[in-house]
């Protein structure tokens, strides 16, 4: 199937982002009394939006995080980006190569506009993204593993639902994409198949998924 729209997630699909956000993550919630460890951060929160973090942190402790935790958290993951984010490998010849085909696509994530701009600018990948195929879950206020990011991405780019394809790396994401009647496919160069239950194919290695969108 040639499908009408590719929409990535940003984080760890476009932007080599998790092993940064996710160390920085765990650290600052066991800074603040909630001991967390990297592979907590990833079982937890990967591919979710911030409210997750509140929300799963209230439902396990009955507290409340600072109310500046966002703002804080925000500062020290894109200080970091700015000294370490690279891009995914492969990248950039995918777009290459999607612009060449003449297929349309758009990033829709559960990150911030001001994070996914950032991570872009660092790694130079901003001239491949208007604002005009950027989406977010700030655009929603539902994030993954609710539809409803992915339902906005094709609705603006003027594409039916069962006529997108989704890639993904989170089990949030993939959750999602189904949620939202898209074929999905898994890259699993952090995150193992089987917790990508429901993507309709994995690749770990950007130069295997223009075969997958066939």
């Amino acid at each position: 199937m040639r499908y009408d729209l590719v929409i990535f997630d940003n984080d760890g699909v476009l932007v080599d982002s998790e092993p940064i956000s996710n160390t920085i993550l765990a650290g600052y919630l066991t800074e603040l009394g909630h001991p967390t460890s990297y592979e907590d951060s990833l079982r937890d929160y990967m591919g979710a939006a911030i409210h997750r973090v509140h929300d799963l942190i209230g439902e396990r402790t009955g507290q409340r995080l600072p109310a500046d935790f966002d703002e804080i958290l925000h500062a020290r993951v894109f200080a970091a980006f700015e000294r370490e984010l690279e891009a995914v490998a492969g990248v950039t010849e995918l777009l290459k190569q999607l612009v060449v085909d003449g297929v349309p696509y758009c990033v829709a994530s559960s990150g911030s506009h001001e994070r996914i701009r950032v991570g872009h600018r660092t790694t130079h990948l901003d001239g491949w993204f208007r604002d005009e195929n950027i989406f977010s879950a700030e655009d929603v206020g539902r994030g993954k593993p609710a539809p409803d990011l992915f339902l906005h991405a094709a609705a603006r780019m003027g594409v039916a639902p069962e006529r997108c394809v989704v890639v993904e790396d989170s089990r949030l994401g993939v959750q999602a994409a189904r949620a939202a009647g898209m074929d999905v496919y898994g890259f699993t160069a952090m995150t193992p198949e089987e917790r990508l239950v429901g993507a309709n194919g994995f690749f770990g290695d950007m130069r295997e998924l223009l075969a997958l969108l066939g």
